[in-house]
């Protein structure tokens, strides 16, 4: 992996968010700053995380939306457009329960078939980490007020809403394990 991804990674998502999302943009730089803390528990796979940590909403941006489906939208760009790393593409297409909200909106069958969910549980666990510890402006908050505010932006009953109510648990089950094993690091 190496720097090269994670410069290439910035650069993308620079290139896609900054200027028409740019709260998606603090977002990610937030999401990457996160990564970037847990690269010591990462070793060798650091890079491959603040790559993820940095592409993980690049769906989002609207030249890119096809499905409306961010994850699957940005994975199929990382791999199409930019002959991305497999394993790269695998964790932006399936960060943070992707799969759950896939399944709401009748997508979980193609994002399986085209995204397999890595098992490398805590590269993916990191990734969840990364991403609902920070808040839409990139600033650090607990997972508990970051459902909440997704809750609260979009609604209970809506599709984001019911997925995310879905996925707290596994999403503080996720946040859960990388804070022991970051209290278990040598200080």
């Amino acid at each position: 992996m190496g720097e090269l991804i994670a410069d290439r990674a910035r650069r993308v998502a620079e290139t896609e968010l900054r200027d028409v999302l740019p709260r998606r943009w603090a977002h990610s730089l937030g999401v990457e700053a996160r990564a970037i803390g847990l690269g010591h528990v990462l070793g060798g796979d650091a890079e491959l995380l603040a790559a993820a940590a940095m592409l993980h909403d690049v769906g989002y941006a609207p030249r890119l939306a096809e499905t409306g489906f961010h994850p699957l939208d940005g994975a199929r760009f990382l791999r199409d457009a930019h002959g991305a790393d497999e394993r790269l593409v695998r964790l932006v297409a399936n960060h943070s329960f992707a799969l759950l909200e896939a399944e709401e909106r009748g997508l979980r069958e193609t994002l399986e078939r085209e995204f397999p969910l890595l098992d490398e549980p805590l590269l993916v666990d990191a990734l969840v980490y990364c991403d609902m510890t920070t808040t839409p402006d990139g600033e650090q908050t607990t997972a508990e007020e970051r459902v909440a505010e997704i809750m609260g932006r979009y609604g209970a009953g809506s599709l984001v809403g019911r997925f995310i109510h879905r996925a707290s648990a596994e999403i503080f089950a996720a946040v859960d394990r990388i804070e022991t094993t970051l209290a278990a690091q040598p200080r």
